[in-house]
């Protein structure tokens, strides 16, 4: 089992940062990516960034040159620095953990409970 709290989320002026966190427990397999994802209210969940346990990136195209995913091994935690944020980076952000052993053909899904980020303009 793998537990995932978010944290860091606040409201923001326009402009502004943020850092999410992501910290994990549990047993993490090494084939892992690790996302950031966001849910506007009335709007569908959408991907941000996702990292491999490669140190592979991903980014949406509405966050690309304004936020930065990381990765702290030592530390079993996933970060999201936000900058230049705007009103419409207004959503609950949710990190997501997809793992699976090498091999072996069963994949785990897990999430967090959400941390809310509100940019006011």
């Amino acid at each position: 089992q793998v537990q995932l709290v978010e944290s860091g989320g606040g409201l923001v002026q326009a402009g502004g940062s943020l850092r999410l966190s992501c910290a994990a427990s549990g047993t993490i397999f090494s084939i892992n990516t690790i996302g950031w994802y966001r849910q506007a209210t009335g709007k569908q969940r959408e991907l941000v960034a996702s990292i491999t346990s490669s140190g592979s990136t991903n980014y949406a195209d509405s966050v690309k040159g304004r936020f930065t995913i990381s990765r702290d091994n030592a530390k079993n935690t996933v970060y999201l620095q936000m900058n230049s944020l705007k009103p419409e980076d207004t959503a609950v952000y949710y990190c997501n953990c997809n793992t699976r052993r090498r091999s072996v053909p069963v994949t785990y899904d897990y999430w967090g409970q959400g941390t809310q980020v509100t940019v006011s303009s």
